[in-house]
């Protein structure tokens, strides 16, 4: 890196002359913009200071590139779809080639990140080497199993297992890492408790050995009962997931009743009270953890904003400050797409004296007000008021205006769809349901164009009219199915998959209940306002199922087939293994439950999370190999059902109750406070059914210098609120 570079977060010196070239005005502006966009998205990257490097950096960061390594990373992991064992089977070159494209495009964005950072602190960094060490593995797997095809030898790909490293170590993955960290911090006590509970869970077999060994008990399937010890192991073991009970209980209680309170304490211990502690100890740890790196984020980002200021800081009278046209170029320069209105009321929020500069207090809060999402309300005339103002602010149409907007027009049409639900349920080929399908899409297709007549269109359909949309979507969807139902009845139509099709459109009118009863909108706008931080934990869920699928089909692609029952073929109730013989395995026609293919992968291993019956799909795949094939699901069952199941209740619960929470930050009470003495303040309340909301970008019109009586008339009709949380 070049002598005069320095790595970011060390104290930055300005010269003393209040005139400054403009090359060097620039330069700060963008070492500032660089720790602000960081603190904002909670970045935790030491990058060099130098001006090429800042460059660099902000490029680095660009959406575009961050895109591209996404695209990359995606297009790594689907190759498995491609590879053999393949669901769209595609020569080993053109999948080897693809790979070595994504190989380089990961390549070439470390070498990215190693222009931005100081050489120690990369070199340093556990997740640079990993992506280095990885692709170097990778390459190697590539070309010994290039050359095994080459003189048809099949080879393992075993570095496809691998492929999900790169999805969890760019920085890009930050909010997957923290999830590992959360789960690798939890280890230790979780260790504790999973070693206690195997302690009990072999004193039980132990008990089982010698209460029932020598008994002579079989199984229904004929196979002696209780007779090995790590049989009983195993099954205790999936008992404590409740998938073989009553069955594992039976031949012991037939002999005699007594024996069932050994099944009972069992299940009371180490179903109920470890599976709880298993639960109580990771939510707790995980909150703790949570708490701690919350605070390391919160001290992170005050460090990063006070560089910010301390770069773009001058002196006036006794305290330092950051200049307004500073100031204002630095929020274009963070948020380019910020509209003028927007960034006149956070320089009004931030320079509440209009002294023309800002204070430290108030430019360290510039990261979470820029975080925060203030919705512009564009109130405009509707079309037809503009058209025809005599009949649409006639009495009769004002009437008609206050009846849409009335609770009882709710009321109604929620009786109406509770109605529609019997319909819906009755037979279709009476004449009677036929017609009222048609009468009851007539009411609602009435119930939107009503709403369009008292509500401005553009307006009523915003970005941010979710449930608008939903509700329209609904009422098109069901339309069409009508039509669709009405034309295949008249044509005798029998395409099963196209009926289908209708038959769910038809229902899923039903779904509008979820609009019209304020409850159900509250709950499911909590969980669509936390969807992208489901999606953060969606990650670690796809990196832990996709390294078990791949380790699955490596070892048991090939050992069940899925063969058509009606073929007549005798293989076809093995499912193409004899060693599955009068298994329950193959008696339960499990036979598409295999590792042929990623595809199949993932859902059986879907199958295994819900635990139901996954002792029978474990006991298949022991048949067709070896018993040390149960350690697999075993391994599977404790990663994944107690471990990460257990972390993502604990996440759903903490994401749920602060996305639940009422309560405003101080930074939001600010903004509504701010918006409010300038005049141009809604409330909620105000636009719930007239969606008169749209995006901040819908009207770009700023503040004049002159307050007073005029505010509203700058505006030209843009209001603001705080995009709050859907209230009871």
């Amino acid at each position: 890196m070049p002598g005069n570079s320095r790595a970011a977060g060390t104290h930055h010196s300005r010269p003393s002359s209040s005139e400054e070239p403009p090359d060097l005005e620039d330069q700060e502006l963008l070492l500032a913009a660089a720790y602000v966009s960081d603190a904002q998205y909670n970045r935790n990257v030491p990058f060099e200071t130098s001006p090429q490097a800042i460059r660099l950096y902000h490029f680095y960061n660009h959406w575009t590139m961050r895109a591209a390594t996404y695209f990359f990373i995606w297009v790594n992991l689907a190759l498995a779809l491609f590879e053999e064992p393949a669901v769209f089977p595609l020569p080993f070159l053109v999948t080897s080639i693809a790979e070595v494209l994504c190989l380089t495009a990961f390549f070439g964005r470390l070498v990215h990140f190693a222009k931005v950072t100081p050489q120690k602190v990369f070199w340093k960094d556990t997740k640079n080497i990993c992506v280095m060490v990885t692709i170097v593995l990778t390459l190697i797997d590539l070309v010994i199993y290039g050359s095994l095809e080459a003189v048809n030898i099949r080879g393992v790909r075993w570095s496809r297992a691998l492929r999900p490293v790169f999805l969890i170590n760019f920085p890009e993955s930050r909010q997957i890492r923290r999830t590992f960290r959360s789960i690798r911090n939890t280890l230790p006590d979780i260790l504790y408790v999973f070693l206690l509970f195997l302690f009990s869970m072999m004193i039980f077999s132990l008990m089982a050995l010698k209460l029932f060994g020598d008994r002579d008990l079989r199984t229904v399937e004929g196979s002696p009962y209780f007779t090995n010890i790590l049989d009983i192991a195993f099954e205790l073991y999936v008992l404590v997931t409740t998938a073989n009970s009553p069955d594992v209980m039976m031949p012991a209680y037939e002999l005699n009743w007594w024996y069932s309170l050994y099944f009972i304490t069992y299940i009371i211990i180490n179903t109920y009270i470890f599976m709880s502690v298993f639960l109580a100890v990771i939510y707790n740890n995980y909150r703790k953890h949570l708490k701690n790196e919350i605070h390391t984020l919160a001290y992170l980002k005050h460090h990063k904003m006070t560089e910010a200021f301390n770069i773009l800081k001058v002196k006036v009278g006794t305290e330092f400050v950051v200049k307004e046209a500073r100031w204002r170029r630095l929020v274009k320069v963070v948020a380019p797409d910020v509209s003028s209105s927007h960034l006149e009321l956070l320089l009004r929020i931030s320079d509440e004296g209009q002294k023309g500069h800002v204070d430290k207090v108030n430019f360290l809060r510039l990261a979470d007000l820029l975080n925060i999402r203030v919705v512009a309300i564009n109130i405009k005339k509707h079309p037809l008021e503009t058209w025809m103002p005599r009949v649409y602010q006639s009495s009769t149409s004002l009437l008609v205006q206050k009846m849409v907007q009335h609770r009882i027009f709710v009321w109604v049409y929620d009786v109406i769809i509770l109605i529609n639900a019997i319909f819906i349920a009755l037979d279709e080929k009476d004449s009677l349901i036929s017609y009222a399908e048609w009468l009851f899409l007539s009411l609602y297709i009435i119930e939107i164009l009503l709403k369009l007549y008292t509500y401005e269109p553009s307006a009523y359909f915003g970005r941010k009219q979710f449930w608008n949309w939903f509700d329209t979507l609904i009422i098109i969807a069901a339309l069409l199915a009508t039509v669709a139902n009405t034309t295949i009845q008249a044509r005798k139509y029998n395409s099963q998959q196209v009926l289908d099709i209708v038959l769910i459109l038809r229902i899923l009118r039903l779904l509008r209940v979820i609009v019209s009863i304020q409850r159900f909108r509250v709950i499911v706008t909590t969980l669509i306002n936390i969807g992208p931080t489901m999606l953060t934990f969606g990650g670690l869920v796809l990196v832990v199922y996709y390294a078990f699928a791949i380790i699955g089909m490596e070892v048991f692609h090939g050992k069940i087939h899925f063969l058509d029952p009606g073929s007549g073929s005798p293989d076809a109730l093995v499912c193409g293994n004899p060693a599955l013989k009068d298994s329950a395995f193959a008696q339960g026609r499990y036979c598409k439950n295999n590792f042929n293919d990623l595809a199949s992968s993932l859902i059986l291993l879907t199958e295994l999370t819900v635990v139901n019956q996954w002792h029978i799909l474990a006991d298949g795949f022991a048949l067709v190999t070896h018993q040390a094939a149960k350690l697999y699901f075993i391994g599977f069952h404790v990663v994944v059902v107690i471990l990460i199941v257990n972390i993502f209740i604990a996440f759903i619960l903490e994401a749920f109750f602060v996305a639940y929470s009422l309560e405003k930050s101080e930074v939001e009470t600010a903004i509504e406070k701010k918006i409010q003495e300038l005049g141009v303040g809604v409330q909620e309340e105000e636009v719930q059914d007239g969606g008169l909301i749209d995006n901040m970008d819908a009207k770009d019109s700023g503040f004049s210098a002159d307050e007073g009586d005029n505010k509203k008339k700058d505006l030209k009709g843009l209001y603001f609120r705080i995009a709050s949380k859907s209230k009871f």
